[in-house]
């Protein structure tokens, strides 16, 4: 009466699932310097967390007596796991089995997962190694027929975008769906030399011809550039670290606030070298990461995107513990100005930070938007004004640091001046619908001309300009509701993450992340 020979049976199939592609192809991953889809859910998770759903799933085939006789698992895996103590779903391609292809796919693991990461509220962790589950000339042959395109469960992916984390994982060639699933996350990761994304691979492209090397048409260098992916590294086991580092600064879902961590930093620090750091010479450039590492936890500023829109840095950090999501401007890059690319970078992190219920802190040194023909020919003033619509959607609280410059369209764009947000200023801060420099040209230009000594009357009138812009004659009137010693930067947003805490809400944002 015992069932022990179909658990017998179980097993020998699980084994049989173990085995992947085969010793042949497992071994060819490796020779290509890649982990297998096992090896790196290993590496990623906490250590026997994994919980498999559907491993015996494949293609089997049998005997005339019913007995399987050989088996091809699916080149998906995926189940539940934990990344430091937190549960996730995972999902990972297997390249060893037809190279990812749909052929050898079987399309229902994939929505489940999608489907239980969302239903669940767990964050989910895609491994795209391949064509992640499209398509394959193969299959028209195996298939004798061709099809409409459609992607079983991707309102499913959407629907997660705004509602748990997702995170993708590029470890390899990733093309067509697989590429789609790398750009549709809140955070993507490349292996510099290990991973190229595209729509169409190589032999497909040659048609057109092109003829491009795998990197040449989709490495990091054009990925991690161009904002499809979030970040490229080394090796996987630092898109590992950097993926669960991501995670941590997050909730779950919407549905929770993101968790507090100790991490010893006293609230009350205040770091001498600020009093200094912003040069009284207006033109000259200064590094702001160092400042943002400084105001932030220390060791705790993680860096998002920091290959693509350079003009704007963007990163997870904490503050007194709490997570919040970090905006700054960056002078060595076109002077800090909106850019185009900057523009659709902090679109996206301004998304992140709202779907997720992280309050803001951003760092303002901000001359515009960028200008001159190739920003005209980019579309910068649109990009831009998306992104400014964007600051203005978001409800999440905010704190402005007034670091130097804000001029123009993109100075009015560093907050909503709608609400009753947190803003200091620094005495280093210029600001004003245009700089003094160039202006005073333009409009005074007749009476220039007119002038015996037009040099003269326009150093005068340079003179005149300096002391008006003086952040001091702001705060006179109340435009500028606090200057601030730069060195007492970090207690105060201390004071403001903690505040934060009191107004932050679970459930959907008014608006989500669009990939």
């Amino acid at each position: 009466m015992s069932w022990e020979p179909e658990i017998e049976e179980l097993r020998r199939r699980e084994a049989l699932a173990e085995q992947m592609g085969g010793e042949e192809r497992v071994a060819r991953q490796h020779s290509f310097g890649k982990l297998t889809v096992r090896e790196r859910v290993d590496a990623l998770i906490d250590p026997g967390s994994l919980h498999e759903v559907g491993k015996i799933a494949g293609r089997a085939t049998y005997d005339e007596d019913g007995r399987m006789v050989d088996f091809l698992p699916a080149n998906m895996i995926f189940g539940r796991a934990r990344i430091e103590g937190r549960p996730v779903v995972v999902l990972g391609d297997d390249f060893t089995v037809r190279g990812g292809a749909a052929d050898a796919s079987i399309g229902r693991k994939m929505l489940l997962a999608e489907q239980s990461a969302g239903e669940w509220r767990m964050p989910i962790v895609r491994i795209i190694d391949g064509t992640g589950g499209g398509g394959s000339v193969r299959t028209l042959d195996t298939g004798g027929r061709t099809y409409i395109p459609e992607v079983t469960g991707w309102g499913v992916s959407v629907e997660n975008l705004a509602n748990v984390p997702v995170v993708a994982m590029a470890l390899g060639p990733c093309a067509g769906l697989g590429a789609a699933r790398v750009a549709a996350s809140h955070y993507a990761v490349m292996v510099k030399g290990l991973s190229q994304v595209f729509a169409a691979g190589p032999p497909v492209v040659k048609a057109l011809g092109e003829d491009l090397t795998k990197e040449e048409l989709g490495g990091w260098e054009i990925h991690a550039r161009n904002g499809v992916c979030d970040e490229a590294v080394d090796s996987e086991e630092e898109a590992m670290a950097s993926v669960r580092r991501f995670l941590s600064y997050l909730p779950s879902s919407i549905d929770e606030l993101p968790p507090r961590v100790e991490t010893g930093d006293p609230s009350d620090r205040r770091d001498e070298a600020l009093i200094k750091v912003i040069p009284r010479e207006r033109r000259r450039v200064y590094k702001m990461r160092p400042i943002v590492e400084t105001l932030v936890d220390q060791g705790s500023f993680f860096e998002i995107g920091r290959y693509w829109g350079r003009a704007s840095i963007t990163g997870l950090a904490r503050i007194d513990g709490w997570p919040v999501a970090v905006i700054a401007s960056d002078p060595y890059i076109a002077g800090g100005a909106w850019t185009a690319d900057s523009s659709d970078k902090l679109i996206r992190f301004i998304d992140l930070a709202q779907t997720f219920h992280l309050p803001v802190v951003h760092l303002v040194d901000v001359p515009g938007f960028a200008i001159g023909l190739e920003a005209e020919k980019a579309a910068t003033i649109r990009h831009g004004v998306r992104a400014m619509s964007a600051v203005y959607q978001a409800t999440v609280p905010w704190c402005t640091i007034m670091v130097r410059k804000a001029f123009g369209i993109a100075g009015a764009a560093v907050r909503n001046h709608a609400r009753a947000q947190f803003r200091y200023a620094w005495p280093s801060g210029d600001w004003g619908s245009l700089p003094v420099e160039g202006g005073i040209e333009a409009a005074y230009k007749r009476d220039l001309e007119a002038a015996e000594d037009p040099e003269a009357l326009l150093a005068e009138l340079r003179a005149k300009m300096e002391a008006v812009r003086s952040p001091f004659r702001t705060a006179d009137a109340f435009l500028a509701e606090e200057i601030i010693d730069p060195r007492d930067t970090r207690p105060l947003l201390c004071e403001f993450a903690n505040l934060a805490q009191r107004l932050l809400k679970t459930g959907p944002s008014t608006f989500a992340l669009r990939p």
